[in-house]
């Protein structure tokens, strides 16, 4: 398929269109599984919901052909760890030609909005840590090479692990040793206009440690504990650590960079705390703030964009049982528990 023509009346009005549902919840739609069914139908399940914003882990071409026209659904794309060596040392020509093949040779562009570069490898993956900033670079470039780099936003997602303190939140700071990795990557993001991107999960939190951390803060629930920091008041984990983000880029002299959440979502099965009712109550909490533009105690004016995960339950991951088990929809498209998306 030849590439998509970047500048048409035609596109411009799809991202108006696309820019419209900005609001929306968004989902991570992993396929690390044998009995999912296929991109079309996941497509269809999506628009029945009244989901418009996907992140999917890697340029895969069957998900993406399937997503190509649907301008009411925008992409959060993908670049697997292993590729980030390849564009890291190529040119800026290069990762235009790869974005061009792998990514708008199948989707049009006005559906991107955001390319997430490599995911959580400071911490888990930290033998690609030299190449994500070159990577980082050359695509930003590329992007301006294709016009897109004002509607397609670049970054990399992190795991919550590299804050070194979290609580209470106005203490929050990244851990000491990766600031000289971190440093010129939030000035990229700053540079670029990118947000933060932080994978949190207040499941994990509580599952560590079920006696110290009460379950109706990891929850949203009204009876949890108000947490008081300095002159602000945290009734969730989520807000919490959210902020705890924030005072950590305040701290190095980031400040102004948004916070995007690329991953958060509660197990349905396979470990303490892990069932429907309480996916339900965290992940329709997350929801009804998205839709209701709620930011935190920190930035009350700034709403959270966020992914939840995940689409499916995903039989082939590794790992703690639960991992398998954070399915929104089963694989015969029913909802695991009572959600709405509207």
């Amino acid at each position: 398929m030849k590439p998509h023509n970047l500048f048409t009346p035609f596109l411009l009005l799809l991202l108006v269109a696309a820019t419209a549902h900005a609001a929306n919840i968004g989902v991570c739609y992993g396929r690390v599984a044998d009995n999912l069914p296929p991109p079309p139908s996941a497509v269809n399940l999506l628009q029945s919901n009244s989901i418009s914003k996907i992140r999917l882990f890697n340029p895969d071409p069957s998900a993406l052909s399937a997503f190509s026209g649907e301008a009411d659904i925008r992409l959060m794309i993908g670049v697997p760890n292993e590729i980030l060596p390849q564009i890291a040392n190529g040119t800026g020509d290069f990762a235009a030609d790869w974005l061009t093949s792998n990514i708008f040779s199948h989707v049009i562009p006005t559906q991107v909005s955001h390319l997430a570069v490599g995911n959580e490898i400071l911490f888990k993956d930290p033998f690609y840590t030299p190449h994500l900033l070159p990577a980082l670079h050359n695509f930003h470039g590329a992007l301006k090479k294709l016009g897109l780099s004002d509607n397609i936003s670049i970054s990399t997602p992190h795991a919550a692990s590299v804050l070194a303190t979290s609580y209470p939140p106005s203490a929050g700071a990244f851990v000491p040793y990766i600031l000289p990795v971190l440093h010129p990557l939030l000035r990229f993001l700053a540079h670029a206009r990118a947000p933060l991107m932080i994978n949190i999960y207040p499941y994990f939190t509580y599952a560590a440690d079920p006696i110290n951390v009460p379950l109706a803060y990891a929850l949203f629930d009204p009876s949890a504990p108000v947490v008081r920091d300095n002159g602000l008041e945290y009734t969730n984990m989520f807000d919490a650590t959210v902020d705890a983000f924030v005072a950590a880029l305040e701290r190095e002299g980031f400040g102004e960079l948004e916070v995007v959440v690329t991953e958060t979502g509660w197990p349905t099965a396979g470990g303490v705390g892990a069932d429907v009712e309480k996916a339900r109550r965290y992940n329709g909490e997350i929801v009804k703030r998205v839709l209701g533009g709620v930011g935190t105690p920190r930035r009350p004016s700034a709403p959270v964009e966020v992914f939840l995960f995940g689409l499916f339950d995903e039989n082939g991951k590794g790992g703690e049982e639960f991992e398998r088990h954070f399915g929104i929809f089963h694989s015969n498209g029913e909802k695991a528990y009572d959600i709405s998306f509207a």
